[in-house]
């Protein structure tokens, strides 16, 4: 059973993630691989909105997407697109990223490649990610603008979409502490957090949302 607590700090968590920006048009949308088919959606939805010419899908596979998305997440992801009407010709496929630093890079190569001007960039991931994915992008890709979209659920209704309420917290709980130890790795840049989110996050690993925490040895050394 998860305490009401646990609920308020995990929606603290999941609104500070979330960068609340609103969607305009950009360069190209892209899309972070992940477990979650809503990336997909979000990112087609956006398309076909006009707030992208183009879409990247990046990602290979993880433990948690293996079973699940065995031709690789970007892959899968593209043919979610297609599904939902996006053409073909819009969509490229960038399929060997297993992280989010190599989700950036392998990017910005496959457009660079493409001869694809990029200007802004439509950043489409988990809701919980967006922060973290926004840190990075800003470090990793500076010379870009950034707007972050994901699909418009409240915590609730998330856990209820994926199924496992405590994995989802796990998750929420892991962003945070990335948000909190990337930019020492020079992977982001800093965010702001306060001691009321931090307190939060505190509390969720202290009631045992650690299934995606880094280990502490990693987190102790630098550059990780």
């Amino acid at each position: 059973m998860i305490s009401a607590q646990t609920w308020a700090d995990a929606r603290l968590l999941w609104d500070y993630h979330r960068m609340h920006h609103d969607p305009r048009p950009c360069s190209v949308a892209v899309g972070l691989g992940s477990h979650d088919l809503g990336v997909a959606d979000v990112t087609a939805g956006l398309f076909r909105q006009g707030m992208a010419p183009v879409i990247v899908f990046t990602g290979a596979t993880s433990p948690t997407t293996r079973s699940r998305m065995p031709r690789g997440e970007a892959v899968h992801y593209r043919e979610r697109a297609l599904q939902l009407g996006v053409p073909d010709s819009a969509v490229f496929v960038e399929p060997r990223a297993t992280n989010t630093g190599e989700n950036i890079e392998f990017t910005k190569s496959l457009l660079a490649e493409a001869g694809v001007e990029v200007s802004a960039v439509l950043l489409v991931s988990k809701p919980y990610e967006e922060r973290r994915s926004y840190a990075m992008m800003r470090k990793l890709w500076a010379e870009v603008e950034v707007v972050c979209a994901s699909t418009p659920m409240s915590l609730e209704e998330y856990a209820d979409s994926i199924g496992d309420a405590r994995m989802v917290i796990d998750m929420i709980v892991g962003a945070l502490q990335r948000v909190l130890v990337f930019p020492g790795w020079g992977l982001a840049i800093e965010q702001d957090v306060s001691d009321t989110i931090v307190a939060a996050y505190e509390r969720l690993c202290a009631e045992g949302f650690i299934g995606r925490l880094l280990p502490a040895d990693v987190v102790a050394r630098p550059g990780g």
